[in-house]
């Protein structure tokens, strides 16, 4: 035997883990506090996940204070700019330092309220969040002032707009109402502003919020456009009821399809109202507009009960476009369940969608029997083949005789060229030399 040889071998697999191990059990890591600046950017990633979610918490501040009017202007799929303007109550002068702190809000004084809440907004993180990753100005009017004020922020707390200057809000010219501008988003963050594959994605996102809140809000004009661009991608005019802001958002092909359902249960204590589409009209992907409580939301559960209820109705493959206005007493739904607010429970809700898909399908049934069916025009010339009535022995006997297969007669090449037999020749166009010599031509080559 080798003396050099190691008898013993190799450790087994996994001892200088089991090592690590026990050398990391006897030396616990110490327990420390994150800093605030970290708590703050972790919290505001988790409430605003992308630009659209930055719009939707601007516009549902904006509906809260009582705007009638609200314009949105982006840039870079909201990456670079993302501002909003609306003709609201304002924000008062003496409020504007403490407006992007955590936790500081006008609609919620103890938990209890949330149990009664008939706001969007209740947390007060929506603007401190967005101050945390991204360059926030304010400018607010309120009916009470002589002029307006512009506030900046960054972390939560004013800052001078050029270095040098004060903080304080300074004293601008303005309308009534305020005006939002959120610009370099997740500037701060570069994984999170690296992982936006393209500007038109996210404003195609953004489209959506925007297209969603303007068919759902009666009584509030939404305009949305990219900068630099004359024209408006949205457009819905105050006085608009809910079937106009439908046609001009997802057009006259899903307007002119809907039927309106109602639904209500007192025990259940819900009320429910909104527009579906019939059998007449199906696309590839379900499209659901559902508010809770003017809410708007998502709900794997309502999405699959609306489906399931179409199966009997469209083809396979075709689905509809539902939009669906779901009123709950406060006290039955929870709100505070998603950090973005997409998602809420409630009581009863497999009870509460059984009765809506009810009736649904019975408003289906109604209108079914008007199904349209698209045909086609006959091309002219085509003659359509009627059958001949025949002596039955006659027929008969052509079952029992085999039947061959007719010859293929081959047409002449110089009829290939007319599509009529009445249409003059070409032949006619040559003088009789010319005719004598091709005929001779083509009985010398046969």
């Amino acid at each position: 035997m080798d003396p050099e040889m190691d008898v013993d071998g190799p450790e087994p697999r996994g001892t200088k883990r089991a090592a690590e191990e026990d050398q990391a059990l006897k030396k616990p890591k110490r327990i420390r506090a994150l800093d605030p600046d970290v708590v703050n950017k972790i919290a505001a990633g988790e409430i605003i996940v992308a630009p659209m979610h930055a719009l939707k918490e601007l516009i549902e501040n904006a509906v809260d204070a009582g705007s009638t009017s609200l314009e949105i202007l982006v840039k870079d799929g909201g990456l670079k700019l993302l501002q909003i303007t609306d003709n609201g109550h304002g924000i008062d002068r003496d409020d504007l330092p403490i407006l992007c702190e955590r936790f500081t809000t006008s609609k919620l004084k103890q938990f209890e309220d949330l149990s009664s809440i008939g706001t969007y907004g209740f947390r007060g993180e929506a603007l401190a969040s967005i101050s945390h990753i991204a360059h926030l100005t304010v400018t607010t009017k309120t009916a009470g002032s002589s002029c307006a004020w512009r506030a900046h922020y960054s972390d939560g707390k004013l800052v001078p707009s050029k270095p040098g200057q004060p903080s304080a809000p300074k004293a601008t010219a303005g309308r009534g109402g305020t005006q939002i501008t959120v610009e370099d988003l997740f500037y701060n963050v570069p994984t999170r502003r690296r992982a936006f594959r393209s500007a038109s994605e996210e404003y195609a996102k953004i489209l959506d919020v925007v297209g969603r809140y303007a068919v759902h809000c009666s009584g509030v004009a939404f305009s949305c456009r990219k900068h630099g661009d004359s024209g408006v991608s949205i457009s819905t005019p105050v006085a608009a009821n809910t079937i106009d802001r439908i046609r001009q958002i997802h057009g006259s092909a899903v307007a002119n399809e809907l039927v309106e359902f109602k639904a209500e249960d007192q025990n259940l204590g819900f009320r429910s109202s909104g527009y579906v589409t019939n059998a007449n009209y199906h696309v590839k992907r379900t499209v659901i507009l559902l508010f809770i409580n003017h809410r708007s939301v998502e709900s794997t559960a309502v999405k699959r009960a609306i489906e399931q209820t179409y199966s009997s109705f469209l083809p396979k493959g075709g689905h509809p476009f539902a939009y669906i206005d779901l009123e709950i007493e406060p006290h039955r739904v929870d709100v505070n369940v998603h950090p973005t607010k997409r998602e809420v429970n409630f009581l009863n809700e497999d009870e509460i969608i059984e009765c809506i898909c009810q009736e649904i399908k019975s408003n289906l049934t109604q209108v079914d029997s008007s199904r349209t069916f698209l045909t086609q025009t006959l091309l002219p010339g085509v003659r359509t083949m009627e059958p001949a009535s025949r002596d039955p022995d006659s027929a008969d006997a052509e079952s029992r005789t085999p039947k061959t297969p007719a010859p293929t007669k081959k047409p002449y090449e110089h009829n290939l060229v007319r599509t009529d037999s009445k249409v003059r020749k070409i032949t006619s166009m040559l003088s009789p030399a010319t005719l004598n010599a091709t005929e001779a031509e083509t009985t010398s080559g046969v």
